[in-house]
Formats: C-alpha cells, structure tokens, sequence
C-alpha cells in the first residue's frame, strides 16, 4: 500500500522522523526508477511542462496533459504517494470545477493534490479538502507565478515579507492541507516556516532544515539542456551516457554491424526449400 497523506503529515524531523524525501516524475520508467530508489514520494509536477514538453514555464501544460502522466506515473504501482500538481488556471476557479479538476488527478491516479499560493486559495482549499481529497501546498517562488514575479526569483527576502510567508503556511495548516512545499526563500525562512509549521516543510532552495526535500528528476540526472538553479545537486550526467550510446547504435546500422546473427529471427526450414 503507498504511503498515505495523514502517514506523512506525521514527519516532523523534531519528532524524530527521517526527512521525507520527494523527486518529480512524469511517465512510468521514471517512477519505476524513483520508486525503486525508496524515495517518499514522487511528484508528477507541472514541471513537465519545462523538462518534458519543452516549454519555458509550468504555465502551458493543462489538466487533460497532466492526468495522461498522472497515469503513466500511476502505471508503475509504487509504493510512494503519488501527488499531482494542479496546474495554472485548474484552481483559479470557482469551487465547484477546482474540485472536479482535483478529482480528475485523483481518478487518473494521483494520491493527492498540490496547489500554490497562500491565504488566498483558503477557499478552493477548504472545498477540495471537503470533497476528501487530500492537499499539499507550496509557498515562496511559486512557479506559476512568475509572470507577477517578473521571472524566477528568490521570495521572502525582507522580514515583512518572510512574516508574511508563515502566516500563509499557517493559514493552509490550518485549512488542513498535510504538507506544504517552500521554494526559492533563505534558508532562514526556511528554518522559520519549519519551526511554525505542525505540518511537514519540504523544501527546495529554502535550506538544510525543512522536513524534507524535493528535486526534479531530470536535473538530479543532468537530462536538461538549462543552466541548473543554485538548489540543484546534478547526481548524475546521464545526458552524454545516453547520446553515446545512440552514437553506437547509429553507427552500427550503418556499418551493418546491427542487426547481428544474435538479434535475428532463424529462419524456418519450410522458407529455405
């Protein structure tokens, strides 16, 4: 059975829980890989509009696209909880068609939900918590935000500011989402929204102290063609690996080396006479 939303609201660090740690994925080898890894749990993020589909922000992918990788992710059967993005104008909404852009995730195969911002989407919130659907928040730098924001910028950086953050952590918490992503603030807001939070933080570029992290996929396996943030760690650069080993596929079609004997088909008795 996978993880389950109340089991990881319960991963505070200081009730000394291992910090829960979330990687993105998008199709089933990618959660086949991430899951084998023991990770918590997998994000299937609008991310994918930037590593996957090319675009230059999350603001072009759209509810239909995310459930068809919702269920590639859900495909694998993992044992980590599978939480969805909602993507840009999904929960912008009225009430009634957040919730049923919410369930649509959850048919598709999602656990839970993930939506961005603060006291101002208590109300769609609350209606999708009370339609029994579980939510996961995310603060800070709010990628679908970042046409406001004038690009992809570091949030929370003035105490007001910061002051502001935690309270609209505290807000969702208390509308009874059961973790809440904080991104691109200093780690000292990290620490601070960590330290106020009775939920778990899960942070990415917020500092070492969050209840948890999170990276996409593709930049822990250096498979992007961008400059990584400063909150990546590339794990791997499996980009050249894999161009290599095209390069010797390639080669050997054209060198009639590829097909050999061993890759062929015998030939039955009944063709030959």
């Amino acid at each position: 059975m996978s993880l389950s939303a109340p089991a990881i609201r319960a991963r505070k660090r200081r009730s000394g829980s291992q910090p829960l740690v979330m990687v993105t994925a998008y199709d089933e080898p990618s959660a086949r890989f991430v899951d084998a890894a023991g990770v918590d749990i997998i994000l299937v993020g609008d991310s994918v509009a930037n590593v996957v589909l090319g675009h230059h922000d999350t603001l072009h992918v759209t509810v239909e696209e995310m459930c068809h990788h919702v269920r590639a992710v859900a495909a694998a059967k993992p044992r980590a909880h599978i939480v969805a993005d909602m993507p840009w104008l999904s929960y912008h909404v009225d009430a009634g068609d957040s919730v049923r852009n919410a369930g649509a995730l959850i048919r598709a195969g999602a656990h839970s939900v993930k939506l961005e911002g603060g006291q101002i989407r208590r109300s769609v919130a609350r209606a999708i918590l009370d339609a029994e659907i579980p939510v996961m928040g995310h603060l800070g730098l709010t990628p679908q935000s970042v046409l406001a924001f004038g690009g992809f910028k570091v949030q929370a950086k003035t105490r007001e500011a910061a002051k502001w953050l935690v309270e609209d952590a505290i807000s969702l918490q208390d509308e009874g989402v059961y973790a809440i992503v904080i991104e691109g603030v200093p780690s000292a807001v990290g620490t601070l929204a960590t330290e106020s939070l009775e939920v778990p933080t899960i942070g990415i570029g917020a500092g070492p102290d969050t209840d948890g992290q999170v990276l996409v996929f593709h930049d822990l396996l250096g498979l992007t063609n961008r400059a990584p943030a400063k909150f990546v760690r590339q794990y791997a650069d499996l980009g050249p690996v894999i161009t290599e080993a095209l390069e010797r596929f390639a080669a050997d079609v054209r060198s009639g080396a590829f097909p050999s004997e061993t890759e062929t088909y015998a030939n039955p008795e009944d063709l030959l006479n």
